[in-house]
Parts: C-alpha cells; sequence; structure tokens
C-alpha cells in the first residue's frame, strides 16, 4: 500500500446494510432520520425531520434563524442538485450604511449581520419538491424535544457559559431563555424552549384547511417567510450590543424576508481519480476543493498521503493557494470569478506549479480570467472582542468552539442528501421570546469594500462557508460533510483521499489524525489571518511535524482527537449501503441496516 496503513483499531465500525443509513453531528438527529426510515420516510423526509431536531438539540451551532446548503439526488437522477437555503442581505445592508455607523467590517455578533434566513423555507422546499410525509408528521421529533425537553450536550452548556456575562448584561432575553437559574446550565441538565416548540405548532396550524399535502406546506412556508421572521426582523430593531463593542439597530425588515424564498440550482464539480465531484458554486467556498482536487490529481499517490510529512505538505500548500483563490474571487457579484476558468486545464497546472518543497508565507491568489486579483487589507491582529465572535470557528490553537452541523442520509432507494445546516445560533444576536430563537451573523463573511467579489451587496448571498460534497463512480455514492467554519473541505479532504486513493475504510478515515492550514482570510468577525499557519492533530506524529516545520510550517498541536467533524454515508459498488461517523467530541453518530 503507497499510503500509511489504517490503524488496527477503529472507534466504531463502518455499519453496512440495505435498508437505509443516517450520519450528523448529533446522535439525536442521526436516530430521528433513522425512525423516519424505518416508518417508510424517504431520504427527504429523514433529513427534514433530522434537521428540525438539530435546531432544538445543537442551538450553539444553528438554529432555525441561520441557513443551510445542501446537495441532494433523487435515485432517479444522474446528478444532484444544490439545495440553496442562503438568503440575501437585506436592503438596508450596504457598503456605505455600514461605514456610516463607522464601522470597517461587519460585526460578529449582532442583529447588523443577519442576512434573510433560509434554512427553515428551504428544508420546507424539499419536503415538498422530494418527501412523502405530511409537515405535522416530520416537525413532530423536533416540537416534542422543544415541548418537553431535552438533556443539553457539553457543547452547549460551555458556549453558554462563555457569553453568560453578554446574556446578562446585554442580551437579557437570551439570558432568560438559556439561564433561567441565573446561571449557565450544566451538561446534561433538561432544556426547553416552549416557544419555538409553539412556531412549530404555528407552521402546522397554518396549513390545516389545505386539501393537498403541497398546500400544507406551502401555507407552512408562508407563515414562516410572512409572519415569523417578521417578528423576528422587529426585534432585533431595537439597538443592541454587537462584537465591536456598541449598540446598532438592525437593519433586516418585513420586506427582506417576507420576498424571499429558496430554490435549487445546479451543483459544480470536476473528477478526481475515476470519480465525480459534487459542490456548490462561487457563493460558498465549496469549488476551492474541487481546485485542491484538480491539483493533486496527476501527483503520485504517495504525495497525498496526509500521514506522511510530504503528503501533508502537499495538501496545505494546494490548499494555502485555492483559498487565496477563494479570497480573491468568490462571491454572489459580478466581480467573482466563474467556475470554469477557476478549474481550467492550464489555470490549474499553472496554480499547483507553485507548490515546492517549502511552505509559502504568501497569499497567492492567481488570476484565472486575466484579471489582476483583489485582496482586502490582511489583518494578523485579532484585536478586542467584547461581544463574541459571532461564528464559533476554529481558532488559531486548534480548538473547535463548535460551529455548524451536519447531516446525510441515504436511503435504499438510493436517494440521498448531504446537507450543511448552520448560523442562527444562540450567541448570534438575542433571542426573540416569543419565537425562542434568534437571527444569524452570515453578512460577517462580507466585506466592506465596494467591488470586491464578496462585497457586502443588499440582495445578494454572503458568500459562505457551508461545504457539503456528494460524489459518484457508476452505480457508487458518498455524501460527505463537517462542521468547521473555513475548515469544513480541510477536514473533508484527508477522509476522502484517504479512502479513494489510500483504501481506508470510511470509519478507518474518519479517524485517522487530520490537519488544516490557518493561512487563509478568516471568514468571520474579525477577519484575520495566520501566515504559514497548521494545525494537526497530535496522533500524525513527532516525526510529521518536524518534517513540516523544517519545511517551514508553523506547526500548532491540538490534541490527540481534537480537529474535524466529518460524518458521511455511501453506497458501494455491490449495492450495500454504509455510514459512518466521527467520534471526536463524542456527539455525532452514524445508524443504519
Amino acid at each position: 500500500m503507497t499510503f500509511t496503513p489504517p490503524a488496527s483499531f477503529a472507534t466504531r465500525p463502518t455499519l453496512r446494510g440495505s435498508f437505509g443509513m443516517s450520519a450528523s453531528t448529533h446522535w439525536t438527529a442521526t436516530a430521528t432520520a433513522q425512525s423516519v426510515l424505518e416508518r417508510g420516510g424517504n431520504a427527504f423526509d429523514a433529513a427534514v425531520a433530522a434537521a428540525f431536531v438539530l435546531h432544538v438539540v445543537e442551538p450553539h451551532l444553528n438554529g432555525p434563524g441561520g441557513d443551510l446548503v445542501a446537495l441532494v439526488r433523487p435515485a432517479d437522477a444522474v446528478e444532484p442538485f444544490v439545495l440553496m437555503g442562503q438568503g440575501p442581505a437585506p436592503a438596508g445592508a450596504s457598503v456605505e450604511a455600514f461605514h456610516r455607523l463607522g464601522l470597517d467590517l461587519v460585526p460578529g455578533a449582532g442583529g447588523l449581520a443577519a442576512a434573510v434566513p433560509g434554512a427553515v423555507d428551504a428544508w420546507l422546499l424539499l419536503l415538498r419538491d422530494h418527501g412523502t410525509w405530511e409537515l405535522a408528521d416530520v416537525l413532530d421529533y423536533a416540537r416534542g424535544y422543544a415541548r418537553d425537553g431535552h438533556p443539553l450536550v457539553a457543547g452547549a452548556a460551555v458556549t453558554i457559559g462563555r457569553v453568560a456575562d453578554l446574556f446578562r448584561d446585554h442580551w437579557t432575553t437570551s439570558a432568560d431563555l438559556w439561564m433561567p437559574t441565573g446561571s449557565a446550565p450544566a451538561p446534561n441538565t433538561v432544556v426547553r424552549n416552549p416557544a419555538y416548540a409553539a412556531v412549530l405548532g404555528e407552521l402546522v396550524g397554518a396549513g390545516s384547511s389545505a386539501e393537498s399535502r403541497r398546500e400544507r406546506i406551502d401555507a407552512a412556508r408562508r407563515e414562516w417567510m410572512a409572519t415569523v421572521l417578521p417578528r423576528a426582523a422587529e426585534f432585533l430593531r431595537t439597538p443592541h450590543r454587537h462584537s465591536d463593542g456598541r449598540d446598532h439597530a438592525g437593519v433586516l425588515d418585513a420586506a427582506d424576508v417576507s420576498e424571499w424564498r429558496a430554490g435549487v440550482e445546479p451543483a459544480v464539480s470536476t473528477s478526481f481519480r475515476g470519480w465525480q465531484v459534487y459542490k456548490a458554486g462561487v457563493w460558498t467556498q465549496g469549488p476551492a476543493m474541487l481546485q485542491v482536487l484538480r491539483m493533486l490529481e496527476p501527483l503520485a499517490d504517495a504525495r497525498l498521503d496526509p500521514s506522511t510529512g510530504a503528503g501533508a505538505h502537499t495538501l496545505l500548500e494546494a490548499e494555502k493557494l485555492a483559498y487565496a483563490d477563494r479570497d480573491a474571487w468568490f462571491g454572489d457579484t459580478e466581480a467573482a470569478a466563474e467556475i470554469d476558468a477557476l478549474l481550467a486545464d492550464e489555470y490549474i497546472a499553472e496554480r499547483a506549479a507553485l507548490i515546492d518543497a517549502t511552505a509559502s508565507a504568501d497569499l497567492r491568489p492567481g488570476s484565472p480570467d486575466g484579471r489582476p486579483p483583489e485582496l482586502p487589507p490582511l489583518r494578523t491582529d485579532a484585536g478586542v472582542t467584547s461581544a463574541g465572535t459571532g461564528e464559533p470557528t476554529v481558532d488559531r490553537r486548534g480548538q473547535t468552539r463548535g460551529d455548524t452541523c451536519h447531516l446525510d442520509v441515504i436511503d435504499r432507494r438510493g436517494n440521498v442528501v448531504s446537507a450543511t445546516p448552520s448560523g442562527g445560533w444562540l450567541q448570534s444576536s438575542p433571542a426573540v421570546p416569543e419565537l425562542g430563537f434568534c437571527l444569524g451573523t452570515r453578512l460577517q463573511a462580507t466585506w466592506l469594500l465596494p467591488g470586491h467579489p464578496a462585497s457586502l451587496v443588499p440582495g445578494r448571498r454572503p458568500r459562505t462557508t457551508l461545504t457539503p460534497t456528494l460524489l459518484t463512480r457508476d452505480r457508487e455514492v458518498v455524501a460527505i460533510g463537517s462542521p468547521g467554519g473555513d475548515q469544513q473541505d480541510h477536514w473533508q479532504l484527508p477522509v476522502l483521499l484517504r479512502m479513494l486513493v489510500g483504501g481506508y475504510e470510511p470509519q478507518q478515515a474518519i479517524d485517522a489524525p487530520t490537519l488544516h492550514t490557518t493561512a487563509l482570510l478568516d471568514s468571520f468577525w474579525p477577519r484575520t489571518w495566520t501566515p504559514s499557519g497548521a494545525v494537526v492533530e497530535d496522533r500524525i506524529g513527532d516525526e510529521v511535524v518536524a518534517d513540516l516545520e523544517r519545511r517551514g510550517h508553523v506547526v500548532r498541536r491540538a490534541g490527540d482527537w481534537a480537529l474535524g467533524r466529518v460524518s458521511a454515508v455511501g453506497r458501494d459498488a455491490s449495492g450495500l449501503l454504509w455510514a459512518a461517523a466521527n467520534p471526536r467530541g463524542m456527539q455525532g453518530y452514524a445508524a443504519g441496516r
């Protein structure tokens, strides 16, 4: 074997069966999805039910006021489509308006950073067009957990503890919801959210007089966008504390939310070692992984092994080049580069030629369509954080403070979903007391620089970090993804290379030690970067760390089991289904038979 052999012990087996498989970042969501499959629902019913449960049981990582990106492939389709649940910037959110507030960055916490919430409408769209269950049955799981309670996971308890002073001093409605005793709850405390349970009941009730399943779901969508979300927007228009240490009023209003709807769009793709790899477009960071795979494609297998110094170095350098392109060229504006230019043979070869034996300390975007690249100012000093950072992503020491969720489902018919819901976590903005949730902060991923591809533009989507993945080869399929902010694809990549090139079982690949680069521009406030920065799990070994340091990487050790939150499901060449999930944090699980 060219690759370093997998460990003789895996934390769990790779699950296999013929009925259906589910995997996610929380065992309750996995169990919910599998329950739906067992009761006759398809993969889309299961994914939607699990997603609403994630809103309840992982409130520090996502919420109904957030967003999502998913890759969806019905059994009778050749290619997947993108389920687009990322809402745009409000009409009142412009570079000029934020500059008038004295801001040079969109704050990472507080209502100013709220885009139109897209997750709920996107899930309902998927259920309407591809599911089979009634809305009431799909939502029953989440309604029950919100009404009757669920044990709070340790990560949520820690997150509430970190922002407890902010809640007490400024966001008192959040304190009322998450700290009813006056202090942060301990792990496994049973928490309830009756207000959100009531909201879910409103969605079901909105369609009670409709004659068809489709009409009932459409009624719920109208209720959510035209009645529920305007109440949230109105609440945030009262000035409140933001991460810049000042009080601002949100700009999202009823017109912004009531006029928008989630949608679907084609995926973008490239080939790698006989597989077709699908991602969402350049309004996400997903195409950066496609660029990395294209750069790695012609290299010898040994150069792709993340468990060696040479392999780890190659992956890090390829990621740095692709993410420099992301930071210069990705976005939802006319200034963004076209996917064909970013993946053109000549351009990929030009980028790959920049990888040499030493680590680059420079941010090196290319010119995919002949235009000179444009980068925002490079910040290495995080400055002062006074009210949380919004996205609780991976810090510079590699510590994961939480971030996002992921779920994958495949059923016996071959319907498959890879979805990454995020945003609207409890530390995003003050909780709306009558609704039991808050709005997200995705606008912090935009720049207050006119003309940049990722500039803040009213009516345009902020460039998102959410990047699920779907791969196909003949009858084989893999649905995979991870939380992790900017690092989502960095953690998926070693798993995929170990599976597709190294011959690892999926669970072996997920268990194996991983790494990521920090030599990119953070998508989240305060938007810093670390030249030559690399973070590794200690299990990668002293020899590999020493090799990386000799090559010029500034390496931080994160601990033995600290990086990566990958889950995956799939179907192999024989037709058997499989599933695997991340053991780190003792929260993600797979299930199936």
